[in-house]
């Protein structure tokens, strides 16, 4: 898969495509201390469906955190639902790369970090770049649908119908 960034290039260790959406709800359930950033691409949506519906509903099954940038936060409030944090996408990223750092403060780190609409595509791109290289204690998941060549999973690059049907999936898999 390529990233959708051509004029640069991710190195020799590049993130694995999310074929199967109950990898990622796997993953999350094996997860000790799981966190999900969200931003405010979140906030789209066609009409009917948004992708910050899916992230309320994956927080919820999954039992992980919401780190909220601003918009995101406001938007989040108005669902009822409070994020344990708001923080700007530069901060949380820069908080992420310290082996010691979590929401609890108890000095157990993160070991997994979901991300969804953070930002145009090449901030998520420069913080998963961060993250690969200075936060080798994090594992990281790409849930845009564009495909995150920095993270340890991302899904591919897919329709808009596509992505929706793998968060649902995801959801649903958590829910159980």
């Amino acid at each position: 898969m390529e990233p959708w960034q051509r004029a640069e290039v991710p190195g020799p260790v590049k993130a694995v495509l999310i074929t199967k959406p109950e990898v990622v709800a796997a993953l999350i359930k094996r997860a000790k201390r799981p966190l999900f950033v969200v931003g405010t691409g979140s906030l789209g949506g066609n009409g009917e469906k948004s992708p910050l519906e899916y992230v309320v509903r994956i927080a919820r099954a999954g039992k992980v955190p919401l780190v909220a940038t601003a918009h995101a936060a406001v938007e989040l409030r108005k669902r009822g639902v409070q994020p344990a944090a708001r923080m700007a996408m530069v901060e949380i990223c820069s908080r992420l790369t310290d082996p010691k750092w979590s929401l609890h403060g108890d000095g157990q780190p993160h070991d997994l970090v979901l991300m969804l609409g953070l930002g145009p595509y090449y901030m998520e791109w420069l913080m998963g770049s961060g993250l690969k290289s200075f936060a080798p204690h994090l594992r990281t998941i790409s849930l845009n649908r564009v495909y995150q060549p920095h993270c340890s999973w991302s899904f591919p690059n897919m329709s808009e119908e596509e992505w929706y049907k793998n968060l649902e999936k995801i959801a649903e898999e958590l829910e159980r």
